[in-house]
């Protein structure tokens, strides 16, 4: 049987912001675990498109804002999954940037249940009046200008989304440094039922 796994990851900026996808997250990412790629922009160079080809044969992309060389990806796009509409989008067409309600009314006119959008780097998860708002953040932690407080760095993360029937699980995966430099990979769960609102656990 072939996985219902779903990786959701953007905003990579490979080589401009970031040298490569974090090789603890490449282990994680192995051929034949992922069923379905949602990429949501700025993807900017080959050997990653490649290397996410190889992850799982059904890779679906949007344009982000630095995505110039690929002018003709939609902007945004829309997947079923069980019962559930997926919407997903690079973000920078949603103005104000993150506004939750502007987040719901993209959301609303795509008829969507689950709205995956991306932009600020930044990892979140929240449901808003029946709709389930994911941004995956960067998968390569590529630095982002105006949503981040001075001295603080993105965080690398992506997310992979487990849809059964009305129900999502949503793992979100975020690299973090400890103080003496090392690198752990932490997960999240947060779940989401349609109609039934989103609950998390670590």
């Amino acid at each position: 049987m072939s996985s219902r796994l779903v990786l959701v990851l953007g905003d990579l900026f490979i080589p401009d912001r970031a040298a490569g996808i974090p090789a603890k997250f490449k282990k994680l990412l192995a051929p034949g675990k992922i069923g379905q790629i949602l990429c949501l922009g700025n993807l900017t160079d080959k050997e990653t498109y490649d290397f996410l080809r190889s992850t799982a044969p059904d890779l679906q992309i949007v344009k982000g804002d630095f995505d110039v060389e690929a002018p003709n990806l939609a902007l945004s796009k829309v997947i079923t999954h069980g019962s559930l509409r997926i919407g997903f989008t690079h973000g920078h067409t949603i103005i104000p940037p993150g506004d939750a309600d502007s987040l719901l009314i993209a959301a609303r006119h795509m008829d969507v249940d689950v709205l995956l959008w991306g932009g600020t780097h930044k990892f979140e998860a929240y449901e808003l009046e029946g709709k389930f708002i994911v941004n995956p953040g960067s998968a390569t932690g590529a630095m982002s200008t105006g949503w981040w407080a001075d001295g603080e760095e993105p965080i690398p993360s992506f997310c992979l989304m487990d849809v059964q029937g009305d129900v999502l699980v949503l793992y979100v995966y975020q690299l973090r440094t400890d103080a003496n430099g090392a690198e752990n990979v932490g997960v999240e769960k947060v779940s989401f039922r349609k109609n039934g609102g989103a609950s998390s656990s670590h």
